[in-house]
């Protein structure tokens, strides 16, 4: 019998002060049973800091062509390919072909992130965004993460602050171009 996903439940309060964005969201991530718990967090991080009209997860992690998070406008354009993790060269490059905007956000060391890229192809290099935060920070959410989450995410001045489940944490949100 093949093991199926786990499905959890992320009550967000969602306060972006950087970008002007304010919203509850109720998230129903399936848990893929290849996918670590940081990953996972990642993704749903990386949803609430891309949050806008027309976002929603994709079907990247069953194999699919789509990233672990993506935006479509009204008319099914895809907007924004934004992937999760340490993802080949190869796949940030079609995504950087096919969207407007294209971002990796990692819970891995960003370094070694980009280090696998260089001297691969990757369209528009240098307006792809890789995210990271501080060391041991997804770490320390995915700890706190049950079946049913209720998290804040707050983000003011490139800090994102995150109570999770009662336990409150801060990290930078630290970016740079994928070039």
């Amino acid at each position: 019998m093949a093991i199926g996903a786990t499905i959890h439940t992320f009550d967000v309060q969602l306060s972006d002060v950087d970008r002007g964005v304010y919203e509850s969201l109720t998230l129903r991530v399936a848990q893929h049973p290849s996918e670590t718990l940081p990953f996972l967090v990642t993704r749903v991080l990386a949803l609430c800091l891309e949050h806008e009209e027309g976002i929603s997860f994709g079907d990247g992690l069953s194999g699919g062509d789509e990233p672990a998070v993506l935006v479509r406008d009204a008319t099914g354009r895809l907007l924004a390919w934004i992937e999760v993790g340490a993802p080949e060269a190869e796949r940030v490059h079609r995504g950087s072909m096919a969207a407007e905007r294209t971002a990796v956000y990692t819970h891995r060391d960003p370094d070694r992130v980009a280090a696998r890229w260089a001297g691969k192809r990757i369209h528009r290099a240098d307006a792809v965004r890789l995210v990271s935060f501080d060391p041991g920070f997804v770490e320390a959410v995915a700890d706190a993460v049950a079946r049913r989450t209720s998290m804040s995410v707050s983000v003011t001045e490139g800090t994102l602050y995150a109570e999770v489940n009662g336990v409150s944490l801060s990290t930078a949100v630290h970016e740079r171009a994928a070039a």
